[in-house]
């Protein structure tokens, strides 16, 4: 299965800041949204990515005075991204050995969407019970 499977389930509206706004305006949008993430979007491409981790790295560096820099200056770049071909499986892999836990899905250079590890692991969980129940069915019938 392919990441364009859980972008149907899912849908491919995305939470997103640009280089220009600040910190302080992406913490507080992370906080109301409730996300540990942002792709950041220059001119309809992704450049990278604002997390929780970049917020906690530049307070460490530069106190508070963190919050006045601009997203541009803190956001990991470039971005690591997926496209809607990409398997789930290579999607776990990719997010284990780059200890991330979100990837933004790019299709012809535009942000399609934004798959987390919760993500596939559910998509998982689901295939893997889906399976289980047609084996006992196919058990139970034979």
């Amino acid at each position: 299965m392919t990441i364009a499977a859980i972008l149907q389930r899912k849908g491919n509206d995305v939470v997103q800041v640009q280089p220009t706004d600040s910190v302080l305006s992406a913490v507080r949008l992370l906080a109301d949204q409730r996300i540990g993430c942002v792709p950041v979007v220059a001119d309809g491409r992704v450049v990278g990515i604002f997390s929780e981790r970049d917020l906690v790295y530049r307070v460490a560096q530069d106190g508070p005075s963190a919050l006045d820099h601009s997203v541009g200056e803190v956001m990991t770049a470039p971005a690591i991204t997926i496209d809607e071909q990409t398997s789930v499986m290579q999607g776990l892999s990719l997010m284990t050995k780059r200890r991330i836990r979100h990837l933004p899905v790019v299709v012809d250079g535009a942000l399609a969407g934004m798959i987390s590890i919760g993500d596939l692991v559910k998509f998982r969980i689901d295939s893997i019970e889906s399976e289980a129940a047609a084996m006992r069915d196919y058990i139970q019938t034979a």
